[in-house]
């Protein structure tokens, strides 16, 4: 019968948490009060109401702060939900083509195409071929070929054509 490992917890250390002799103390207004024993940092923070956080674990002596541990928390958590925010997912679009498409129909594709582009989405093209179109097959790279030409300038390939069984697939990223 063992004891459970103690539980890490996350975030940084607060108070008695603290296991340094000295720390690098830095006030609540802002004020560097250079390398000072812990106690006497603990006694600073008691006597102003407040906790002593170690800001940087890792420098030595680590860096402590007289701070609000709630606010310090809150205001940690808000920036980490506006960085969430602002992240953009990359999803990956799909274009169906067939190797004999219409001018109008791939106008149609290109525009759709473009705008996912300027979403910032990937696209993968399929191309799709049926019965006796697989013994042309150069119709479908020829196909391909164009519109990489005409996607060169907002677009770059990200994966070349393959086949896979009745289809080439292609990926383009936006640039």
């Amino acid at each position: 019968m063992r004891a459970p490992p103690p539980v890490q917890k996350d975030g940084p250390r607060v108070n008695e948490e603290i296991r340094n002799r000295e720390v690098q103390l830095i006030d609540q207004t802002g004020h560097n009060h250079g390398t000072v024993e812990t106690r006497f940092a603990l006694e600073r923070a008691q006597e102003a109401g407040l906790d002593l956080v170690e800001i940087a674990p890792t420098s030595v002596p680590p860096v402590c702060k007289i701070l609000d541990f709630g606010k310090y928390k809150y205001q940690a958590q808000k920036k980490a939900a506006e960085a969430r925010k602002k992240q953009k997912v990359v999803e990956v679009k799909e274009i169906k083509l067939r190797p004999m498409i219409d001018d109008h129909d791939y106008d149609v594709k290109m525009r759709s195409m473009k705008r996912f582009f300027e979403e910032g989405d990937k696209v993968k093209i399929t191309l799709r071929f049926r019965g006796r179109e697989l013994a042309h097959q150069e119709l479908g790279y020829k196909l391909l070929n164009r519109v990489k030409d005409d996607t060169s300038d907002f677009a770059k390939v990200e994966q070349d054509a393959r086949f896979e069984g009745r289809q080439v697939v292609m990926i383009l990223a936006p640039r």
